[in-house]
């Protein structure tokens, strides 16, 4: 069987058992074929098989490529990481999550067939198949990703080795070594990194007895789930959270409003009807995929969304790169956020072009048709975010509501960086404290300040130069190894300075506007009193 034949096999076993599991299986389908674009992205000749397999009788290679990379692009955290229907299954308790996971295993092993693939891409495959699998099965698996470009032997990758045929269907010397990959009975691998020492043979092991008599070890007792937390919980864990009094103060407003009216509903009262679309706006860093997603969980234990799961994106996954498959491609993405909430960060993106337009209207059009189980909240600059909503009168009338995160002050940046130092057993000393303080009265508060990741970035320099400054340490105390000082919040003469590259302003936007300095994916920071909450996509 060709390689490309392999692909689509593989994505109809996706679509199956998606369908099976009450999932849109044309979501799947997209999911799969994303999957695999961002797995097989660095394979030479890749794009063209794909592409037969996504786009059957589109010849024009510009436009394959393009539909390849846009697709890779969108699916980049899934090489380390479950896809968003795969966590749907999973927090939806669904019998078939473990299946769904399998067959993304076998998208991924199709994926690096469709050319010669390098051995860190069969790498990749390897550590995103376990990724799928440990997600699936409640968090059974730990592969470590190995490093790009390692060795086939006495490196990194010594945990892939040589199998016989089946499993994966990749040749016999690359094939990984993952348990749920070789056959239903799990943990027949031989990696020490996934197995038991029972499994190599060593008698002094706990059940290595058991396993020389022949006796079928008991299995491990599975991971409890975690408990679905009330409202009043999670509503702590916002009001926990550093700054932001604002934003607290509207999303108290918010469940007051909605908790009427669901009242109100079964007392037989008329109840007007709420838009639970939300604008966020404001500067990266001040905990706005952070607060989405607490909004998902607070709207699940309202009854108003069945699951709550966040998806977040960004223009490039709702846009294709040509007329005709946008619609398409937003539309997806609206049946994969059903049943949660849907994030477009930098969402003033989608303005200025055809394509733009037709993504908005598609998002006008799923509002409508999914507004009983599907939240859509748009994020970005204020002054941008305004002519966004203005391009579009559904926009106007769905997002009546505004909700606007304040730059943090000094202070509150002060208790980010104490926060993230003390999860990390760290702590500031006194001076440090202060020449932390004098840094921050420098700094100015342009679009392009980080918030809670410029704390997050000090605490990583001064991490650094700690380390630096303890390395010819023969006996360092414990307060020498916890202790962060001024010195180390203080820029050395030889140490390289960080430059920050700013992408140029979209063509199509009406306004310059500063790109986000953390990159494509902006990473929120927005800390409790007890810990720091960053959005994991990133992300």
């Amino acid at each position: 069987m060709s390689a490309r034949s392999r692909l689509a096999e593989s994505l109809d076993d996706l679509s199956d058992i998606a369908a099976e599991a009450g999932l849109d299986p044309a979501a799947a389908r997209d999911e799969g074929l994303r999957v695999a674009a961002a797995l097989a992205e660095s394979v030479p000749g890749a794009a063209t098989e794909w592409a037969r397999v996504a786009h059957p009788g589109v010849t024009d290679l510009g436009r394959v490529n393009e539909a390849f990379f846009d697709a890779a692009s969108s699916a980049r955290r899934w090489r380390g990481a479950p896809t968003d229907l795969l966590e749907a299954l999973v927090a939806s308790r669904s019998r078939l999550a473990v299946e769904y996971a399998e067959a993304l295993t076998e998208v991924a092993s199709s994926a690096v067939m469709l050319g010669t693939a390098p051995i860190w891409v069969i790498a990749n495959a390897s550590v995103a198949s376990a990724a799928y699998l440990d997600a699936a099965q409640g968090g059974a698996l730990h592969v470590p990703s190995p490093p790009l470009g390692a060795g086939l032997s006495g490196g990194p990758l010594d945990g892939i080795r040589q199998m016989p045929a089946g499993a994966l269907g990749l040749p016999d010397v690359l094939r990984p070594n993952l348990p749920g990959l070789l056959d239903p009975s799990l943990g027949t691998s031989r990696d020490p990194r996934v197995d038991p020492p029972a499994a190599q043979g060593d008698p002094a092991a706990p059940g290595a007895q058991a396993a020389a008599d022949g006796a079928t070890p008991a299995p491990e007792p599975e991971k409890p789930a975690e408990p679905e937390k009330s409202v009043e919980e999670l509503l702590a864990e916002l009001d926990a959270m550093i700054g932001l009094a604002r934003v607290k103060k509207e999303i108290h407003r918010q469940v007051a409003l909605l908790t009427v009216e669901k009242m109100r509903t079964q007392a037989g009262l008329k109840a007007p009807r709420m838009s639970r679309h939300l604008i966020f706006v404001g500067n990266p860093g001040t905990g706005k995929t952070t607060v989405a997603r607490l909004i998902g969980a607070i709207y699940r234990a309202l009854e108003l969304l069945p699951q709550g799961q966040l998806v977040e994106v960004d223009r490039s996954e709702l846009v294709a790169g040509y007329v005709g498959q946008t619609a398409m491609k937003t539309a997806e993405v609206c049946a994969r956020a059903t049943g949660g909430v849907l994030f477009i960060d930098e969402a003033y993106a989608l303005t200025g072009d055809q394509y733009a337009e037709e993504a908005v209207n598609t998002l006008v059009k799923e509002m409508e048709d999914r507004r009983e189980e599907l939240v859509v909240i748009v994020a970005g600059y204020p002054d941008p975010m305004v002519r966004f909503i203005g391009q579009n009168p559904g926009l106007a009338s769905r997002f009546t509501t505004t909700i606007e995160f304040d730059d943090y002050t000094d202070e509150e940046l002060l208790a980010i960086l104490d926060s993230i130092a003390a999860g990390s057993d760290y702590e500031l000393t006194p001076e440090a404290r202060t020449r932390v303080g004098h840094i921050l009265q420098a700094t100015p508060r342009t679009s392009a300040f980080g918030n809670g990741r410029f704390s997050r970035n000090l605490f990583e320099q001064a991490v650094g130069r700690h380390a630096w400054r303890l390395k010819d340490a023969t006996e360092p105390t414990r307060d020498d190894l916890r202790l962060l000082t001024a010195d180390d919040f203080t820029e050395q003469p030889d140490e390289p300075v960080e430059t920050e590259v700013l992408e140029p302003p979209d063509a199509t936007d009406p306004a310059p506007i500063r790109a986000d300095p953390d990159g494509p994916e902006p990473v929120d920071e927005a800390v409790s009193d007890e810990q720091t909450a960053t959005s994991e996509d990133t992300r």
